[in-house]
């Protein structure tokens, strides 16, 4: 049923015509930056955005000093500059507010700053931030990494009705779209969204257990129903799938604290209780409610009561799937039956892949139809790493996983920056930062990462790659080039080079990540930006 909402008032406040999007505003900034209408664009851009802006500048730095002005000026020096380069406008208001907690997290680490703005040193603050290993919670990870991968246009709706509390009215007038056209559109991606999380549970999954809990956890929630017996079991033995359920909770209520959790994940809390349209936000959350739990039986808070409490001393060798149907009644079987029958045509392309591999290598998932001199990509993203053939290195990325940072070769490893996902439209997204993917057309001839930009948009093409049967990657703007490194010597950059169909040091082989003994984590390397994840199944060979 489409979300309700009210007439829509006048927009955009303070100023500019209801008719002009973010991005229509935006497109001026790539043709004449300097010119008289950039800076009218520039200047309707920052009264709609600014004061959302400046005000978790204030919560990141703990201080209302004149630095929080200077932090939120720079904020969107570096968007806009990123926009007028072909950055997509669409969902600004989160790109702006990543901005600014990255600014402050940046100037803090820089002790000549810090010293002339000494509201950086504040521990509430910008010495928070700069010691902080990970601006994603642990436990929020499905849900950035399944909100990153949503439409632009899904973002900056989701954004603005559950984090912001804005009217439908907001969101579908920076977007340039009718309110009615919106709330279709909405409701489509929050099932987008949930669908999402579920996929990035299974594709992330430390053991087989976890892939094959998959759906069994995900449907009883989406019902609110109890779990079966074996289900319940596995969440109290392991941390990872009681984190989904958990995730997954919340689309049975509001996502507000979901979505600013899982993107902005410092301070994300007070902002969403500086919000302006949250303080009459009960309206909305009772229409969530209704939404959620009271049509499934409890929602969110409900499941919430029924998830186990971990067990002191419990072992985590995990019980074998061949149990599941034991002690558990008819109508259980039968809700099993369902969710296999469901789980036949889930999100990973309409078929189950029965071993549960997520991997690009040695995978019998289906795949999509292809010209016959293409290997094609797997029609469900799947984590893996790229080795090259010809030095028999790995694809890393140079320094800390950010917009513009290089491509290099790597001794082969674990760590996140050399896990990739292929999607079914060619992205080579990274799995350290869901938001970037390799860009091969943004820096004169070297590869880089870059915004993950829709496929037809302008710079669709230079995001997106084919991988041929002999394992080269084409970029789709020119197929005639082919991604290679710049020599065979461990941190050699990665570069396009003119297709040769010959040389090894062009062909690339997708490849699993290995595991190791021990439960799931993340450890510290030399380099900081090189966080490992180590996972076993729990069971002996």
């Amino acid at each position: 049923m489409p979300t309700p909402h009210p007439p829509r008032p006048p927009y955009p406040p303070p100023g500019g015509d209801p008719g002009e999007s973010d991005e229509s505003l935006a497109a001026p900034l790539r043709g004449s930056p300097e010119g008289e209408v950039a800076a009218h664009s520039v200047a309707l851009l920052m009264a709609r955005h600014y004061q959302p802006v400046h005000d978790y500048a204030v919560i990141c730095l703990a201080s209302s000093a004149q630095v929080a002005a200077m932090v939120t000026t720079t904020a969107f020096h570096r968007t806009l500059n990123r926009l007028a380069f072909g950055e997509s406008a669409v969902a600004l208001r989160p790109a702006l507010l990543v901005t600014v907690r990255d600014t402050i997290r940046e100037w803090s680490g820089d002790d000549r700053i810090s010293a002339v703005l000494p509201a950086l040193q504040k521990p509430a603050g910008g010495r928070g931030l700069r010691a902080a290993t990970s601006m994603t919670p642990e436990n929020r990870i499905l849900a950035e990494r399944a909100f990153q991968a949503l439409p632009a246009a899904s973002r900056c709706l989701l954004w603005h009705v559950e984090v912001e509390a804005d009217p439908l009215s907001v969101p579908a007038g920076l977007l340039g779209m009718d309110t009615d056209i919106a709330s279709a559109f909405l409701e489509q991606a929050r099932d987008t969204f949930r669908e999402g999380c579920v996929h990035a549970h299974r594709e992330l999954a430390p053991t087989q257990d976890c892939r094959f809990y998959n759906r069994l956890l995900d449907v009883p929630i989406r019902r609110g129903g109890a779990l079966l017996p074996d289900v319940q079991q596995h969440l109290d033995e392991c941390r990872y799938c009681r984190g989904a359920a958990e995730q997954l909770s919340h689309f049975e209520g509001p996502l507000g604290p979901l979505i600013a959790e899982a993107v902005l994940g410092w301070g994300a809390r007070r902002y969403l209780d500086s919000r302006p349209g949250r303080a009459s936000h009960g309206s909305r959350g009772a229409r969530s409610g209704r939404r959620g739990g009271g049509r499934r039986g409890g929602g969110r808070h409900g499941l919430l009561s029924r998830l186990p409490v971990p067990a002191r001393g419990v072992p985590e060798a995990l019980r074998s799937s061949r149990a599941l149907l034991s002690g558990v009644g008819a109508v259980s079987a039968g809700v099993l039956a369902t969710v296999l029958i469901i789980s036949a045509s889930s999100y990973d392309g309409g078929e189950a892949d029965p071993a549960g591999s997520n991997s690009a290598a040695g995978g019998k998932g289906p795949t999509s139809a292809t010209p016959p001199d293409t290997a094609g990509l797997p029609s469900a993203p799947g984590v893996t790493r790229l080795r090259n053939a010809g030095a028999d290195l790995c694809l890393d990325i140079r320094g800390l996983p950010k917009e513009g940072s290089g491509a290099k070769l790597a001794e082969c490893s674990t760590v996140w920056t050399q896990q990739w996902t292929y999607e079914d439209d060619g992205l080579l997204r990274s799995v350290a930062d869901p938001g970037l993917c390799l860009d091969s057309h943004k820096d004169a001839g070297v590869v880089v990462l870059g915004t993950c930009a829709d496929e037809d948009a302008e710079r669709g093409g230079d995001v997106r790659y084919d991988l041929t049967v002999q394992g080269e990657l084409l970029p789709r703007w020119d197929e005639r080039l082919a991604l290679a490194p710049a020599d065979d010597d461990p941190d050699a950059d990665i570069v396009v080079k003119v297709r040769d169909r010959t040389s090894e040091a062009q062909r690339w082989q997708p490849e699993p990540l290995p595991t190791a003994e021990g439960s799931l984590s993340i450890e510290e390397q030399d380099d900081p930006a090189a966080r490992q994840v180590t996972v076993t199944d729990g069971r002996t060979a």
